[in-house]
């Protein structure tokens, strides 16, 4: 179908990212589909209210998603963007584009390619360039691959903000990939760096040093924002990291930092998953103004340990 209006579009993951795009979606009465392996769960009601809300119809399975969508966006953890990308080939229609969304290495999104692709699907891999939420649909997209080109114009008539990178498979991954590196690596070590000056009493000669050596930025809102993201998305941020790292693996490199990012990304979700920062769902969990409390119910819970 050539006027992507009338698209059926298909959302693979029903999370955050997922249901930013269904809404400006169904705003302009497109209409929308997603599948999400939580639906079945107790984590699923919320999902489901969603769904109703914005009526969006809800498929149970992979297959039956695929088989009726003109267009698939896979929103996923990064470990499942190929395993996806297997699921919905096995049910693709001839032609429907398979839009890859997730922040997974260009090794990993060359074989999601081939499996949509030798199924008769059109793969473009897409780079999400920065954070959603303040951009929603139209938050910065790097398209990649032999149909990149065409799949600019109708994403962009639909909303989306997306410009091609390269016509080659891997090169916007990669693009993602290495800035990730450095975004998700600051995040990890503002993490560190102020939980272990706070431990110290150290922290506000840290912030003012801080701030003389990189005077543009607000080190106390930064912080508050990345101590944010981290607990509330440090689980999803791993996964991609980990992906980081192999990214680096599969230039020749050992990715001593992004595996060390990783895991600090992986440890604080894993203290959110505790209910250390409070009850996930709230709207008081992961949305302190200030860093220090986050970081002293962290210094609480070592000393505890320790």
């Amino acid at each position: 179908m050539s006027d992507p209006r009338r698209w059926q579009i298909g959302l693979v993951g029903y999370g955050e990212v997922g249901r930013i795009l269904a809404e400006d979606l169904r705003q302009q009465d497109i209409k929308v589909a997603a599948y999400d392996i939580k639906l079945g769960g107790e984590q699923g009601a919320p999902l489901r209210d969603h769904a109703a809300k914005f009526d969006v119809a809800l498929a149970a399975s992979h297959a039956e998603l695929t088989a009726r969508s003109d267009c698939i966006v896979s929103a996923v953890t990064a470990s499942q963007a190929v395993p996806v990308a297997k699921a919905c080939a096995a049910a693709i229609n001839q032609g429907t584009w398979f839009l890859d969304f997730n922040s997974a290495s260009p090794g990993a999104k060359q074989r999601a390619a081939a499996l949509v692709d030798d199924a008769g699907g059109r793969y473009v891999e897409g780079a999400v360039m920065t954070s959603v939420p303040p951009y929603r649909i139209k938050v910065p997209l790097l398209l990649g691959g032999p149909g990149a080109r065409e799949l600019e114009s109708l994403l962009n008539a639909i909303g989306f903000s997306a410009k091609v990178a390269s016509d080659q498979l891997g090169v916007s991954s990669a693009v993602k990939m290495c800035r990730s590196i450095m975004i998700k690596g600051l995040e990890a070590m503002v993490i560190e760096s102020f939980t272990t000056a706070r431990a110290y009493g150290v922290e506000d000669a840290v912030l003012a040093s801080l701030a003389e050596t990189f005077p543009a930025i607000d080190w106390e809102k930064q912080g508050a924002y990345f101590f944010q993201r981290v607990i509330e998305h440090g689980r999803r941020r791993a996964e991609e990291v980990r992906e980081v790292a192999e990214t680096v693996r599969e230039a020749g490199l050992t990715p001593w930092s992004a595996q060390g990012t990783a895991e600090r990304q992986a440890w604080v979700a894993d203290l959110a998953d505790q209910g250390l920062f409070g009850a996930k769902g709230t709207k008081e969990f992961a949305r302190s103004a200030d860093w220090r409390t986050e970081a002293d119910r962290i210094l609480a819970r070592v000393k505890r340990e320790g």
